[in-house]
């Protein structure tokens, strides 16, 4: 099986000029209302990355996976990913992904497959992890796919 750096580095591959072939206009305007614009979903799957890439590496010198969350709303807006435009969006996505790929992959195993009990994983991944249960930095990397990979299916796929 692949690891979850090559993973990620062959979605962020494939779906990047599936993103730079949407328009501006495009992407500025919402699937739905009350929902993020795609603008604004690349803005957020930045600050996945930015707050992941922290957590991958400061996880390699932790007992634990305890990571500070951070209010999703909020960053995006602050931020103002709905007026950048989508070009930049796109390419800055793509190249911290690389980046994030290789230092996924540059984790050590036995740090990699550690299982942790002490860990907030039920309140920061995707798709959580219950206390008391191990889980390790492995799972929460390929978490941080998991989770890339359903927004992009939310900007790529036209609705219904």
């Amino acid at each position: 099986m692949s690891g979850a750096g090559s993973i990620l580095r062959e979605t962020v591959i494939r779906a990047t000029p599936r993103l730079l072939v949407i328009s501006d206009e495009s992407a500025s305007a919402p699937h739905s209302p009350g929902k993020w614009s795609p603008k604004q979903i690349v803005g957020h799957l930045i600050d996945s990355a930015s707050n992941n890439h922290q957590r991958f590496v400061r996880a390699q010198f932790m007992d634990t996976l305890v990571f500070v969350g951070y209010e999703q709303d909020r960053w995006v807006a602050v931020q103002q990913y709905q007026t950048t435009p989508w070009h930049t969006l796109v390419d800055f996505w793509q190249q911290y992904n690389l980046h994030l790929a290789r230092v996924i992959n540059a984790v050590p195993d036995d740090i990699r497959y550690r299982e942790h009990l002490t860990h907030n994983l039920d309140q920061v991944a995707f798709s959580t992890v219950p206390q008391g249960s191990p889980a390790t930095l492995d799972y929460f990397m390929r978490d941080y796919v998991t989770h890339l990979t359903h927004h992009l299916r939310d900007i790529l796929t036209p609705p219904v």
